[in-house]
């Protein structure tokens, strides 16, 4: 954490400006378009990030879990989000006073450091993951999102899939008919089985060779 970086006073002033807050599922944490006034993290939950284009299309960017800076890739570029962030499942966030970020960051050399490190991982991890599914075909995008749930959020190969059919469509650039498809198919093949929202992984190996050449 960056804190780790920071004098006593200089953590007492990052402590005091923050503020933790609750968000329902379902509900906005941030809006595109919205003025930037704060620097946030996911403290507890599972949240997805988005942006709406002018032709009122949307695509899911990516997901953010616990301790994920969630804020991050607007925060020091512009005045206003080019994105939203809306809580998947009931979540809690850290709320930091963005004019005292910036103060720390013009003080101390190593925590602006450690904050750059943090944007270009956060930036790096969404510019590669985007490259590598637009690589795959739709059963391969898919795998891909299934096997992501399971392995990085619930560590487990059975559990209730948060987003919508349309949601994971919006996320892998692909129709809703054709996601609906390929759950389908993976189900027939009797690698995946599938009641509404819960899912459970039945044969990883293949499932995984699914998300890695197809």
């Amino acid at each position: 954490m960056f804190y780790a970086s920071l004098n006593q006073e200089d953590l007492e002033r990052f402590c005091s400006s923050r503020h933790e807050i609750e968000i329902k599922a379902g509900a906005h944490l941030i809006k595109q378009n919205d003025e930037i006034k704060d620097f946030i993290y996911l403290k507890e939950g599972l949240v997805k990030l988005y942006r709406n284009s002018k032709q009122n299309q949307t695509q899911i960017i990516s997901f953010g879990k616990p301790f994920d800076f969630v804020s991050l890739l607007s925060v020091f570029s512009d005045e206003r989000y080019n994105y939203s962030v809306t809580a998947l499942v009931d979540s809690v966030a850290c709320v930091f006073d963005l004019a005292e970020i910036k103060k720390l960051i013009k003080s101390n050399g190593e925590f602006a450091m450690q904050l750059i490190q943090a944007q270009n991982r956060s930036s790096d991890r969404i510019i590669i993951d985007s490259l590598n599914m637009l690589q795959k075909r739709l059963y391969g995008r898919v795998a891909t999102v299934l096997l992501y749930f399971a392995d990085e959020i619930y560590k487990a190969d059975a559990y209730e899939l948060p987003i919508s059919r349309k949601e994971l469509a919006q996320f892998i650039g692909m129709s809703i008919e054709n996601v609906i498809r390929a759950i389908s198919a993976l189900r027939k093949d009797k690698m995946i089985q599938v009641y509404g929202k819960n899912f459970s992984i039945l044969d990883r190996s293949r499932l995984e060779k699914m998300r890695d050449f197809s």
